[in-house]
């Protein structure tokens, strides 16, 4: 009778139950097909940057650049956030155009000269950009062939209308190592002569090259340089640009190079600046 009072024993089985239905569920799929996207994304940039001249790539960068407008109001007080009561009667508010007859701001002062100056700035800013369309055929039809146009960029700066001819792989300006121009060289100088002829600004040629290897015995790209914008000067004059106009000439060597690498083709050209009447 005594085995009636041991206690009875408990056996607890655990089931292990398996979620999914029998797969892996589809998080993979979602981040397959991010990389595909990702991946066509980056051939696609590949594709363009090939496809395209770098006038056109300048266009696109300048066509994303950030636009955001800044407001520069301010408070008139001089509290924390620089705000003030509307019952103030001695703070103005810090716009810009507030001001008194004794205190005028500068936006309110006489200035004849400068804003003849000015307009006369603009005026000149105005010509610059109308022969870089002319030039590059913004209105629909350049001046050079298409070829040709590969090899030109331009940008207005405070100096004036820079206009850059360079190498590119497939197509030199001048023959390797020497100032001799090429044929498309030829046809741009041509060019630049008509095109310069529309305004009675000076005109300055700087020739830059690109850097040799050390190995070089005798590296001569100060007189490469400064051989290729003599010949460059000379060939404007042939196209019709006057002696006078021509304010300096000079050559840059490989001391100011436009790429990383110092021996990069892109590195070779000649600099053109239809510079700004002197104020």
């Amino acid at each position: 009778m005594s085995g009636d009072n041991v206690a009875p024993v408990i056996i607890i089985k655990r089931k292990k139950v398996v979620a999914g239905g029998g797969h892996h569920g589809g998080a993979w799929k979602v981040a397959y097909a991010d990389f595909v996207t990702a991946m066509m994304a980056f051939f696609m940039l590949m594709w363009l940057l090939n496809a395209t001249t770098e006038k056109q790539r300048k266009g696109l960068a300048d066509y994303f650049s950030p636009t955001i407008p800044i407001n520069r109001m301010s408070g008139g007080g001089n509290g924390l956030f620089s705000g003030d009561s509307v019952f103030t009667e001695q703070t103005l508010t810090q716009n810009g155009t507030g001001a008194s007859r004794e205190f005028p701001t500068s936006e309110l002062k006489a200035k004849g000269a400068e804003i003849a100056g000015s307009s006369k700035g603009d005026e000149e800013t105005k010509l610059l950009k109308d022969i870089e369309s002319l030039l590059l055929g913004a209105g629909g039809e350049s001046m050079v062939s298409e070829n040709a146009l590969r090899h030109v960029v331009t940008r207005v700066t405070d100096e004036g209308l820079t206009i850059e001819l360079f190498d590119i792989e497939d197509s030199l300006l001048f023959k390797q190592g020497t100032a001799q121009p090429t044929p498309v060289m030829e046809e741009l100088l041509a060019m630049l002569g008509r095109v310069l002829n529309l305004a009675s600004n000076g005109v300055a040629v700087n020739g830059h090259t690109r850097s040799q290897p050390i190995v070089v015995a005798q590296n001569r790209v100060w007189d490469l340089s400064s051989a290729r914008s003599e010949i460059t000067r000379i060939k404007l004059k042939q196209g019709g640009l006057g002696e006078q106009r021509v304010k300096r000439v000079t050559g840059s060597a490989d001391r100011n190079l436009l790429v990383e690498n110092p021996m990069a083709l892109r590195n070779n050209r000649i600099e053109v600046t239809l510079l700004r009447t002197p104020s």
